[in-house]
Formats: structure tokens, sequence, C-alpha cells
């Protein structure tokens, strides 16, 4: 485990539930606060796709979303710049996570060729399910979130493991 990730729970005296989960980003996992109360902690590796994370859920936090066309969206509960570490919300499915890959107020430039690639994959990836996660992309947009980072995992439906 990441020391950051130690010296956050040392801080806030959070105990390690289970491993809800890790990526090229960073790793989350559910903890419990004395209280028995549980949240998610993530460490992020790199300080970039950290604060683009932190920045999307201030707006989110700011705009008041805690759902998306009926996928939950993790709440910000606290976090430290200097650790690299985000805790927030624990949400069920149908759930939107993970905003590392996001980008706030921007939407990246790449080709259009690159685009098209990115749709592609995840059409197969979503079948039919894919104007759904269009839709959920498109209302980010209009919060000028823009989500590259989109897979099953990512953007869940309640039926899927």
């Amino acid at each position: 485990m990441h020391p950051n990730i130690t010296e956050y729970l040392r801080r806030k005296q959070l105990a390690i539930v289970k491993s809800l989960g890790f990526g090229v980003h960073g790793s989350v996992f559910a903890v419990r606060d004395k209280n028995g109360d549980e949240t998610a902690v993530k460490h992020s590796l790199e300080r970039e796709p950290f604060e683009r994370e932190l920045d999307i859920y201030w707006r989110l936090r700011e705009l008041g979303i805690s759902e998306v066309n009926g996928f939950n969206v993790p709440g910000l509960i606290e976090f430290d710049v200097d650790l690299q570490v985000l805790e927030m919300t624990i949400v069920t499915r149908p759930f939107v996570l993970d905003f590392a890959g996001a980008y706030l107020e921007f939407k990246p430039q790449f080709t259009p060729e690159i685009w098209t690639e990115w749709e592609q994959k995840r059409r197969q990836e979503y079948g039919g399910r894919w104007p759904i996660v269009r839709e959920i992309l498109d209302a980010f947009e209009e919060m000028d979130i823009y989500i590259v980072d989109v897979h099953p995992s990512n953007i869940a439906f309640r039926d899927e493991k």
C-alpha cells in the first residue's frame, strides 16, 4: 500500500475494510471510521489526474449532483492535496465513477480519427446500452465535465457485476 494512504488513514483514524479497485491513476479502498461509518479513499499516483478529479468533484458538489440520469455519483467528503488523497461517499450500482481521466471546462483535443475509434470501442463494450451511456456523457458535458475513461467498471448498470 502506498505510504500516502497509510498516512491519511492514520491522520483520520480510518481502517481499511476492503479494496474497491485500482488502475493506472491509483487505488481505492473502502474504509471505516471509529463510529463504523464507511467511505471510499482514493490515492492518485500523479498530481495532474488528482487535481483534475478534485476539480470535478468540486464542480459536482457546487451543483449538488449525487446522480446523473439515474446513475449514482460519489460525493466528495474530504481531501488532502499533499497526500493526493480523496475521500468520497460509497455508491451502489448503477453508478458513474473515476474522474481522474476526465476534464473540466474543455474537451480533450484528439483527432477525429481517435474520437471515432474511441466511440467504436465504447459501442462494442456497451452494445445496445451505448445510447444510455451517451446520454450520461452528454449530461456531464452540459456541466462542462468531459469523461474520457469510459468502460463498464466506471459507468456501470445495476445488473452488471
